[in-house]
């Protein structure tokens, strides 16, 4: 219950001691993935309303999705494209909303209510295009179905990132979170842009650069609805944080489940796609 108690008080106070100070990335870490982080977005709807959505847009101003349209690759092994959803440091609970004509980022409503976290989420928070958990394939480990969404990054770096933005990241591991009985692959990654992205290759040397980080991340996960009454989160693998390869498989495997969706070989139920 200790664990608890910290979590639930952290959320509520702001930062644990675990979270970085900010600090502004170095030049001229890998410069060829900075091409491929600026896509035109429009804010439609006033912030803070269920009107509210940021579109994305092509070079001429035409409506685009996120999820679809944005490639995953970047170029650079082991770098993806990101789509930011929720800033650090922010609680509004903002996501590429699926089921909603070229996917625009929205504000989750729950009951009819817009929804946030109960205190703010200590990292920059997105979904890897191009990507989807597929709900109808039971993972053998786990036992567990996907959760029907696009693959989950929490980005670990120093910089608090803009909503919308299409940032290059650098895949370290995976935790692979139980939530509600389905799995919910939360991958580890951090800012190619990063001053640490050349030095932290895979999950074991986050501790040194950022310690506390993968824990931080777990406990954040397991406790963060327990405030609204709802049971702690589990994880597989006995709750380690999976090494990089694993977590490659994972980017790997949910690339070929969305393009079996696009494709047709898969119900698409509402979800909308191009």
């Amino acid at each position: 219950m200790a664990v608890r108690a910290f979590a639930v008080a952290a959320a509520r106070r702001g930062a644990p001691r675990f979270v970085a100070p900010l600090r502004a990335p170095a030049a001229g870490l890998f410069s060829k993935a900075r091409l491929f982080s600026s896509y035109p977005t429009k804010v439609v709807g006033e912030v803070g309303s269920p009107e509210y959505r940021l579109k994305f847009q092509d070079a001429s101003g035409k409506d685009i999705s996120p999820w679809h349209d944005v490639p995953l690759e970047t170029g650079e092994p082991g770098v993806f494209n990101c789509i930011i959803e929720i800033p650090k440091m922010t609680k509004p609970k903002m996501e590429v909303a699926t089921k909603e004509g070229s996917n625009p980022i929205a504000q989750d409503i729950k009951k009819g209510k817009l929804r946030d976290y109960h205190g703010p989420i200590f990292w920059n928070y997105g979904m890897f295009p191009q990507t989807w958990e597929d709900p109808n394939v039971v993972h053998p480990e786990t036992k567990c179905a996907g959760d029907n969404d696009p693959l989950d990054v929490v980005e670990i770096g120093s910089a608090a990132l803009a909503q919308g933005s299409v940032e290059p990241v650098k895949v370290l591991g995976v935790l692979a979170m139980i939530d509600d009985g389905e799995l919910d692959w939360k991958v580890i990654a951090i800012n190619a842009k990063d001053e640490f992205a050349d030095k932290i290759n895979d999950v074991g040397d986050i501790e040194k650069y950022y310690p506390g980080t993968v824990s931080g991340i777990r406990e954040w996960f397991r406790w963060y609805k327990t405030p609204d009454n709802k049971p702690i989160n589990a994880f597989g693998f006995d709750e380690k944080a999976l090494d990089k390869k694993m977590a490659l498989e994972v980017v790997e495997e949910t690339n070929h489940a969305w393009k079996n969706l696009m494709a047709g070989k898969t119900d698409k139920g509402k979800l909308w796609l191009k």
